[in-house]
C-alpha cells in the first residue's frame, strides 16, 4: 500500500443557485482555493522473483495489466493470460514480474499504478532503467495511458489490442513500443493501434507493428509466447525524454 498526497489549488464556486437580485457582489466573487488530500491506494498484485534474484545487485522489472475480464478481488483470476499463465505453469522470466488487479466495474488508473511502481522500486531490486509495461485489452489501453502519464521511467512498452491518444504520442515517441493486433479484432478495432502506430511514426518513435491476420481479440497468448518479445525488451534500456530547449 501507498499514499500519495495532491495539492492543487483550485478556483471553486459553491452554493446554491439564487436569482440575481439576492446575490451581492461580496458573494459572487471567486476565491482561490487549497486542496490538501491524501489518496489512499490499495491494490492486489503478484510478484515473481526470478530464480537467481539474491545473486544481481539489480534486475529489470516486466508490469503486466490484465485485460477487462480478470478485474476483481481474485488474484487468481490474474494467472489466466499472460505472464502470471506463463510463470504458473513453470516458466521462469529473466524479469521481475508484477501483475496487479483492477477492481470490478474500474479501470486502471495510471497514478494508482504510479504507486505501485514506487513501492516496488522501494521493495524489490529494480534496475530503474530496464522497466518495462505490457498489457492487453484493457491492460493494453493501461500500457499507453501509463507510460505518457510517466514518459521518462519506461525503457519500452509492448501494448496488445490496445489504444491510446494519439494527440500525445509526441511525449512517448522515444519510448520503443513494440504493438500488437489482430486483424480480425471485433472487440477493439485494429485501427485503434493504427492510429498510435502512425502517430508514433509522425513523431519519430521507434515503434514495430505486428498484426495477426487470422486472430481476433486474443492477440496476446501468440505474443506472450514468443521468446522473442521478451529478448526484444531486454535489449532496450531506458532513453530520457529530451527537453524542448535541449534541442535548440
Amino acid at each position: 500500500m501507498r499514499t500519495i498526497g495532491f495539492s492543487v489549488v483550485l478556483g471553486l464556486v459553491v452554493g446554491l443557485v439564487l436569482p440575481v437580485s439576492q446575490v451581492s457582489a461580496r458573494d459572487a466573487q471567486q476565491k482561490s482555493c487549497n486542496l490538501d488530500r491524501t489518496i489512499r491506494v490499495t491494490m492486489k498484485y503478484l510478484l515473481y522473483l526470478p530464480k537467481d534474484y539474491d545473486q544481481k545487485p539489480s534486475w529489470p522489472l516486466m508490469l503486466f495489466l490484465h485485460g477487462a475480464g480478470e478485474r476483481g478481488d481474485n488474484l487468481q483470476l490474474v494467472t489466466k493470460h499472460g505472464p502470471p499463465k506463463l510463470i504458473e505453469a513453470g516458466q521462469q522470466f529473466p524479469f521481475i514480474v508484477v501483475s496487479p488487479q483492477c477492481p470490478k466495474e474500474r479501470s486502471w488508473e495510471p497514478f494508482e499504478l504510479t504507486a505501485l511502481l514506487d513501492e516496488i522500486g522501494e521493495r524489490c531490486k529494480v534496475d530503474q532503467d530496464r522497466i518495462y509495461v505490457t498489457g492487453m485489452s484493457m491492460g493494453g489501453f493501461g500500457t499507453w495511458a501509463l507510460a505518457a502519464r510517466l514518459p521518462n521511467r519506461f525503457a519500452a512498452i509492448v501494448p496488445i489490442c490496445g489504444g491510446g491518444d494519439p494527440f500525445r504520442a509526441k511525449q512517448i515517441a522515444h519510448i520503443p513500443a513494440w504493438v500488437f493486433h489482430g486483424a480480425k479484432d471485433k472487440a477493439v478495432s485494429l485501427e485503434m493501434s493504427q492510429k498510435m502506430v502512425e502517430a508514433l511514426k509522425k513523431n519519430g518513435g521507434d515503434v514495430s507493428f505486428t498484426v495477426y491476420p487470422d486472430a481476433g481479440h486474443d492477440a496476446w497468448t501468440e505474443t506472450y509466447a514468443n521468446p522473442q518479445v521478451y529478448q526484444w525488451l531486454l535489449q532496450r534500456k531506458r532513453t530520457p525524454k529530451k527537453s524542448e530547449d535541449s534541442k535548440k
